[in-house]
């Protein structure tokens, strides 16, 4: 048997010599393993063919007549399809467009067709026997220990905006559950740590939530939690007992609580602390004026009062002051009229009390008074010029009642300049008499330069 040469091929990994297989096939010498390689060689081929056969289909139907591919753009290379267009392209499609036209990106069906209502399957497994299906939004109930970290800054906010719908809004959004009476509590214990505006704004939250998102039980149950927290209250807020009961009586005079809050703690109450708060709110209900002064339970805001009420309170404070000579409580009743813009009346009015009293001592105490108001920053200096330049502009008025007013008040703004309570530039604008004085004056009868 002669020799067979085998060539390696890209498509064909082992292929024989044609001219030696049909020599070997006339002859009629084959082995077994060249007569099976024959015929996988045969099978090979007429795949090939088949392939080739149907390429050449595929493309000569897509000409048309004048020899142009259909469908294909005249200005594009000869044979290339283009690429927008919908028509099928592998040759076995009538020309139409896929899907009818209704196929495509963004595309939700023909043109004109119009969808029905599909009856509801019940091998879905979202079917509801019960018909429509509602969908809503479930809020999850708030935790007890995360109820105070997201009720704190809504109070905090509402101490600066005082807007009682935004924190209506606020708490609907919230699933406090069977929480929710807590809210109130809460509020009122925030308040005991604030002023005195804030207690009055809680009040009138506490109002406005009653009826509408709190009952009044829900809100007496609040109350009743308080007043078993007024041990730990009064360790931060020595006053809060007193001020629980004033909390409890504007609350039943604003129709919070029921007119029977107090009555049901009567001989039942242990606690010393308790027992203070609720005297105190019997106390309040059962005045002669009664409920109609309530609303003034907490006062009026710091802005909100007449200047004429705010000037009195200053005027007071001062003489309590020089009777007292406590400047603590003196900074407290200043502090607690919230009124910072308005702190020149009382350096005002400290300064006319000097200059009408006797003697030094008023001098010597207002001195250390402003003095302690200035280190601690509850007057600025803005106010405190404003003050001593008003008595400036006023002083040939307050001269005709106090004849010494020019002397005290050169005295009494040098010893102000030498604690450091006014700036140089402040003294050094004093108005000067510029006439020569008599012994008479009380002065000794110099002349000043």
């Amino acid at each position: 048997m002669q020799d067979m040469t085998f060539h390696q091929n890209s498509n064909h990994p082992y292929t024989v010599d044609d001219d030696l297989l049909n020599e070997a096939e006339v002859n009629g010498n084959w082995t077994p393993q060249e007569k099976a390689l024959h015929e996988a060689r045969l099978k090979a081929k007429a795949k090939r063919r088949l392939r080739k056969s149907s390429s050449r289909n595929s493309t000569s139907e897509s000409f048309s007549e004048s020899g142009e591919l259909s469908g294909s753009d005249p200005h594009s290379p000869k044979g290339k399809v283009n690429a927008s267009d919908r028509k099928s392209r592998t040759g076995k499609g009538r020309g139409l467009p896929k899907k009818g036209g209704a196929g495509g990106k963004g595309v939700w069906g023909a043109a004109g067709m119009v969808y029905e209502d599909e009856e509801p399957d019940m091998r879905d497994p979202n079917y509801d026997e019960s018909g429509d299906t509602v969908y809503a939004t479930v809020v999850p109930e708030v935790d007890e220990k995360e109820l105070e970290k997201m009720v704190n800054p809504i109070v905090q906010e509402y101490f600066e905006h005082g807007d009682t719908k935004e924190v209506q809004m606020l708490l609907k959004g919230l699933n406090l559950g069977q929480h929710k009476y807590e809210f109130s509590s809460l509020a009122v214990s925030l308040s005991l740590e604030g002023k005195a505006s804030h207690r009055e704004l809680t009040s009138r939250l506490l109002s406005d939530l009653s009826g509408k998102m709190l009952s009044q039980s829900e809100m007496a149950r609040a109350f009743d939690k308080i007043l078993k927290e007024l041990p730990d209250l009064i360790l931060d807020t020595p006053e809060a007992p007193q001020m629980l009961g004033q909390f409890i009586a504007r609350a039943i005079a604003d129709h919070v609580l029921p007119m029977s809050f107090l009555d049901c703690y009567k001989g039942k109450v242990d606690c010393d602390h308790a027992r203070v708060a609720l005297d105190r709110a019997e106390v309040l209900l059962n005045m002669k004026r009664e409920m109609v002064r309530l609303d003034n339970v907490w006062g009026v805001g710091g802005g909100l009062r007449p200047v004429k009420h705010l000037v009195k309170e200053m005027n007071l404070l001062l003489k309590e002051y020089l009777i007292s000579g406590d400047v603590s409580e003196a900074e407290h009743c200043l502090r607690d009229l919230e009124v910072p813009h308005f702190h020149h009346e009382l350096v005002y009015e400290a300064v006319v009390m000097v200059l009408e009293s006797k003697g030094d001592t008023a001098s010597h105490m207002m001195i250390k008074l402003l003095q302690s108001f200035w280190k601690t920053g509850l007057i600025t200096v803005d106010q405190m010029n404003r003050g001593f330049q008003r008595v400036y502009d006023e002083l040939p008025e307050i001269n005709l009642d106090v004849p010494h007013a020019h002397s005290i008040m050169e005295t009494f703004v040098d010893l102000c300049y030498q604690e450091s309570v006014i700036t140089k530039q402040l003294r050094d604008a004093c108005p000067a008499r510029g006439r020569k004085r008599f012994v008479s004056e009380g002065d000794g009868g110099a002349i000043k330069n």
